[in-house]
């Protein structure tokens, strides 16, 4: 009978042959018999007899095959290291590099514990710490870390308290540039080969102007003209007809929101809209990016407009959906860096 090398099956089933070796033996089966009929050497099953009648049955298990994988750090140092990754850059302890590669890890894996391991096993050990490869925020140089601390305990709760004695809601906006090359995600193709997206050689933009709340509301304009301060009067006039409650306004301090006209206007409309501005280079703090991003992802990016109005028809279009569902618009609120905004 034609027989099937043993060193071919898979671990389990060379378990399972070797268990069944045995227990024919067992049942009075010659070894040389059983080593004919289950096509495996006559020293193999000889040494399987040998392990069984040393009471070692369970050296006959399958094992994990190749070089067993020991970590050359002990637990301490292992910890220490993930600590320093998530705590501390790579230039702040001197190293040579901006962000935390395998190439950084080893480098400090030598000038700490003078361990000298491979790259490759540096990403074998990123992997078992649960230390996964990601795309870092980029917070501005120019940004306060106190203003934002004091917006966050201080100036926001006040809004905030400020809003309930007047029966005011508050709206999270900001303004949005759109443009048509805009690209988002990834197209498959073959390995090598980098897929070519046609396109109109022509680029045309538009400009979004929105307001979110906590609730699930979404007011919005979108425009062709420039964005200056008497398109921004046009969207607060408009906004304020959409609402019957006041309005508290948050919003960044983008040089048209502070402009001497809006100042004028809000001036003769104070029962019925208060602006209040961010801390200075902190997009991250206000939730209506989030709508900008879900925008420029999925009603603009992964879609070739062939000219404006096409764009803008998409861009409203999907808006329109987003107004419907105001579970979408309560979503963006539950990023990590605007739960504060949720409640």
């Amino acid at each position: 009978m034609s027989s099937t090398d043993a060193r071919c099956l898979s671990p389990d089933a060379q378990e399972t042959l070797r268990l069944r070796v045995i227990e024919a033996v067992r049942n009075g089966m010659k070894p040389a018999v059983a080593a004919r009929t289950f096509g495996v050497s006559r020293s193999s099953v000889w040494n399987w007899r040998k392990r069984v009648a040393l009471g070692n049955i369970r050296s006959l298990k399958s094992r994990p095959r190749g070089r067993p994988r020991r970590s050359r750090l002990p637990g301490h140092q292992a910890a220490t290291v993930v600590r320093t990754i998530t705590d501390r850059c790579p230039d702040q302890l001197e190293l040579p590099f901006a962000l935390w590669t395998r190439a950084a890890v080893k480098q400090l894996l030598v000038r700490r514990f003078d361990v000298h391991v491979s790259e490759r096993t540096v990403g074998r050990y990123l992997a078992h710490w649960g230390l996964t490869p990601q795309k870092p925020l980029r917070p501005a140089y120019e940004r306060d870390p106190q203003a934002v601390q004091r917006w966050l305990e201080q100036e926001y709760p006040a809004i905030r308290r400020r809003a309930k004695r007047e029966n005011a809601e508050i709206h999270w906006g900001d303004e949005l540039g759109l443009r048509s090359d805009h690209q988002a995600g990834r197209s498959y193709g073959r390995r090598g080969r980098t897929p070519v997206i046609p396109g109109t050689g022509q680029r045309f933009r538009c400009n979004l102007l929105s307001t979110i709340t906590n609730r699930g509301d979404l007011c919005f304009m979108l425009f062709k003209e420039r964005f200056n301060g008497p398109m921004f009067l046009r969207f607060l006039r408009r906004l304020l007809r959409q609402r019957e409650r006041k309005v508290f306004l948050i919003m960044d301090r983008h040089p048209v929101h502070r402009a001497a006209a809006v100042k004028r206007w809000l001036e003769r409309h104070p029962d019925r809209l208060r602006l209040f501005f961010l801390p200075g280079y902190s997009p991250d703090l206000n939730p209506d990016e989030y709508l900008n991003q879900d925008v420029k992802t999925n009603a603009l990016g992964r879609q070739r407009p062939p000219d404006q109005p096409t764009m803008m028809r998409n861009v409203r279009s999907y808006l329109w959906s987003t107004q419907r569902q105001p579970e979408i618009v309560q979503s963006y609120f539950h990023h990590e860096s605007v739960t504060y905004a949720a409640m």
